[in-house]
């Protein structure tokens, strides 16, 4: 098959997949009598010609949509408090995530909080936070523009502590998405930095979703068949960003990712938030870096899966197999190369034990084995 061609699924939520179902957003709206919608996006996104196109799509139509893009890098409660003030004072009807990881999960954060006047943080999934999820929802429809979190699928949103820029996991299954509408040629226009980084952090996910200690032979499946998608297309992707076969491969992968994860992730994405945390590093870049260091530590209680891997990527090796795609994406083989501060490490390794990602890695893992993995991801 053809992954350009457009069609229609429902799992986990209801989706439209291929290349032009961006045209599609205006009469899904209309169809569900929403009028004003809040699209949430980055600066620089709202800058570009396809987001502009989509605007005019939207106004043409009888829809009046606004815009805000008031999200870092890295996003913080402050983003999403003045969303949800930008909606109120809009007088909007439902909320657009449009863009990447970041975006998506501000946009997340806001259907939340729209309604709901708790602290944010009280709806921390690590203290059972969903229970208090019983507000009205407004409606809510994701658009991806990169190939890496998969948050269009997503149920729960990563938002930091403004003061500590500690990552906190916000979770609701009345969180997810009434419809995505995923079109591979939004993506074109990313920078190949972008879509190397963010193709890293979908193949993460998906790695470490079949590495994890849960049971759930669905989300196996889910993982293998994404990781063969991705070691077929990211590269090219990345070279030759109008290849849209390629870049259909890498996003259905990428929702493929958030969809398997549900069975768990582990100590790569431990490593990967506090580097975000800390020096602010892009989350898809951390997790490629940090990649090999996780899988050589899991290597003694995975080698079977490896071997697995490898049959289905035509590698002999697959953690060198990881390395090798590092390399020829240019994504830096270790945290020295990123002149970050080794300094830090007692810092990151403190982060990284408290972080719940690690809790469902196949293998235990210790304050002191954070800190010894740090260590030789600064070549120390």
């Amino acid at each position: 098959m053809s992954w350009t061609n457009r069609y229609g699924y429902n799992f986990p939520t209801s989706i439209r997949f291929g290349v032009g179902v961006i045209e599609e957003l205006a009469p899904y709206l209309q169809s569900q009598n929403l009028k004003r919608p809040i699209i949430v996006s980055d600066n620089a996104l709202t800058q570009l010609g396809f987001f502009k196109k989509i605007i005019a799509e939207l106004e043409k139509s009888g829809v009046s949509p606004t815009v805000y893009s008031g999200i870092s890098k890295n996003p913080i409660e402050s983003d999403v408090l003045s969303g949800v003030e930008h909606f109120h004072k809009e007088k909007c009807d439902s909320v657009i995530g449009l863009g990447g990881g970041a975006s998506l999960d501000v946009a997340r954060a806001i259907v939340l909080k729209a309604y709901h006047s708790r602290p944010l943080f009280d709806y921390d999934d690590a203290l059972g936070g969903d229970k208090y999820v019983t507000e009205k929802i407004p409606a809510f429809v994701t658009v991806p523009t990169t190939s890496g979190t998969g948050s269009e699928v997503g149920r729960s949103t990563v938002i930091a502590e403004n003061s500590t820029h500690k990552k906190r996991i916000l979770f609701s299954p009345r969180l997810i998405a009434n419809k995505v509408f995923a079109d591979p040629a939004l993506s074109v226009d990313m920078p190949a930095h972008v879509t190397a980084a963010t193709g890293m952090d979908a193949l993460t996910h998906n790695v470490e979703a079949f590495l994890s200690k849960g049971v759930s032979p669905l989300c196996d499946g889910i993982a293998v068949e994404a990781i063969r998608l991705i070691s077929e297309s990211i590269e090219t992707a990345t070279k030759s960003p109008n290849n849209l076969e390629a870049r259909a491969k890498m996003m259905i992968a990428s929702l493929m990712g958030a969809t398997a994860f549900q069975k768990g992730l582990g100590v790569i994405h431990s490593m990967a938030h506090p580097l975000s945390t800390v020096f602010d590093t892009h989350h898809g870049l951390a997790n490629a870096v940090m990649m090999p260091y996780g899988l050589e530590f899991n290597k003694d209680v995975s080698i079977e899966k490896y071997k697995y891997l490898e049959k289905i990527i035509g590698s002999s090796d697959f953690i060198g197999w990881v390395r090798t795609v590092n390399s020829n994406l240019g994504i830096p083989s270790s945290l020295k190369a990123m002149n970050l501060d080794a300094g830090k490490i007692s810092q990151l390794s403190d982060l990284a034990i408290d972080d719940a990602c690690h809790q469902c890695n196949p293998k235990a893992v210790t304050r002191a084995d954070f800190e010894s993995l740090f260590k030789k991801a600064f070549q120390l």
